[in-house]
Parts: structure tokens; C-alpha cells; sequence
């Protein structure tokens, strides 16, 4: 479902620090850390600056393949002197088999590993959460992008909407906005992402970046970029690597 989630951080060092911890104990490998960018798999994080402020109020769920792997991130944290966010155990509420730990990052977000068979495979991310002022309104914004984004609802309720794809969730609940989080999704062509940004701005949705290649991240990146409602920056992106 997702090419990329990157959320900003106060202190990078810190961040990394801390997510370095945690997913290195459910087997994810950072990929690579730059003074810009630190990233294990589809799951990054950058510094804030005055034009990016600090990510807020996300939940972000790692997916991992046992009820001990669980046990292990939430210790790790914990031992590491890290803030508990829900001691390891069942959550029946959101499935029969579902077990998962919760943590904090520095910044306050909420990261969890969680054991939900059956395991996505080849994401880092089961799930996102991002809290929503007006849930209607979030379901409209991402309903319209569905087409291109490879979305659809499986779980409609006036408190929480949740948008499945291939290989994890998104899910827009009520309270409090989730602020300054990027989430991307990526598209087999140019013609997608020029689809994705010309619905959504003709839609009325705020434009926060034309289609077109952004060669600083690769040769043919090539990306669009709109604001949801509660002004979170969600990319498509085709990477033409063949």
C-alpha cells in the first residue's frame, strides 16, 4: 500500500535512536541513515525545519511474524528507557488473533509492533493510524484518490474509516488531527500521478506539489503531491525503474 511514510522529528538523532532500537529486535535492517534521511524499508523519518514541522499524533503499527517479537520491541524500548504506550497482550477489538505492544517515540508518536496474522509480507508497516478532525470528510479525500492510489474502504463507521490495499491499512479515526505526517503510494505510471493530482485539485484540494520528476531523490522519481484535509502531504509516485 505504501511506497513511503516519513515523519519529522525534533532531534534526528534521537528518532533514529530510538526506531533503531525497537525495529532492529524485530529483525528490520535501516537501510541507510543521511543527515537528511534515516529509513528501514517503507518507513522513514527526516528532520524538522520551518517549512516541515514536527510529525504529531501518528500511530504507525510494525507487522512482525510472532507474539514473541512483540514482547521483544516493547522490552527493548522499555529497557532502552523509552515511554510505555500498552504493555504487550490480546486486543480482541481489532481481531481474534491480534497481539500487539505499544511504545512512544521521542516526539510522542505511538509505535507498535503487532502480530496480526496473516503477516504482510515485504512491508515494514501493517498499519497507519491518523487521527482526523471530521471523519467524512477525510473518507471523501481519500475515496477520491482510490483509483490511483490502489485504495478501498474495508471498515466504514462514523468514528473510523479504514482503507486497505496491498500489504497494509491506512485508518482515519476522530480526534485529535494527526499533523505534519507524509504518507506516499506508489503508481506503475507517469500518467497516474498527473491523474492523481489533477482529481484532487480540481476537487479542491490543495495542491503542495505539481506532478513531475524530482531527481534529487533518484533519476526518474517522478511525484505529485496534495494536502488532505487536515493538511497531511500524500505523494503518488512512479519511480520508473523498470
Amino acid at each position: 500500500m505504501f511506497d513511503h511514510v516519513t515523519i519529522r522529528v525534533s532531534d534526528r538523532d534521537a528518532s533514529e535512536q530510538f526506531y533503531a532500537t525497537v525495529l532492529a529486535t524485530i529483525g528490520v535492517e535501516q537501510l541507510y541513515s543521511l543527515d537528511w534521511l534515516a529509513k528501514w524499508g517503507d518507513f522513514s523519518l527526516s528532520p524538522a525545519d520551518a517549512d516541515n514541522p514536527v510529525t504529531r499524533g501518528l500511530h504507525a503499527g510494525f507487522g512482525v511474524p510472532s507474539r514473541e517479537d512483540v514482547d521483544a520491541f516493547w522490552q527493548a524500548g522499555i529497557d532502552a528507557g523509552y515511554r510505555d504506550d500498552g504493555e504487550p497482550g490480546p486486543r480482541p477489538e481489532y481481531g481474534p488473533d491480534y497481539y500487539g505492544g505499544f511504545l512512544l517515540d521521542p516526539d510522542g508518536n505511538s509505535a507498535e509492533a503487532v502480530y496480526n496474522p496473516p503477516l504482510r509480507e515485504n512491508n515494514v508497516i501493517d498499519h497507519i493510524w491518523v487521527r482526523v478532525a471530521d471523519v467524512a470528510a477525510s473518507r471523501r479525500f481519500y475515496e477520491l484518490i482510490a483509483p490511483v492510489a490502489g485504495l478501498r474502504v474495508e471498515e466504514d463507521t462514523p468514528e473510523k474509516v479504514r482503507f486497505g490495499g496491498f500489504g497494509a491499512t491506512l485508518s482515519v479515526v476522530a480526534g485529535t488531527p494527526t499533523e505534519h505526517v507524509h504518507m506516499a503510494f506508489p503508481a506503475d505510471r507517469n500518467d497516474m500521478v498527473d491523474e492523481f493530482h489533477r482529481v484532487a485539485t480540481d476537487a479542491g484540494y490543495r495542491d503542495h506539489g505539481a506532478p513531475g520528476e524530482r531527481a534529487m531523490y533518484h533519476p526518474g522519481y517522478y511525484g505529485a503531491f496534495v494536502l488532505d484535509p487536515d493538511g497531511n502531504n500524500v505523494e503518488l509516485v512512479n519511480h520508473n525503474r523498470g
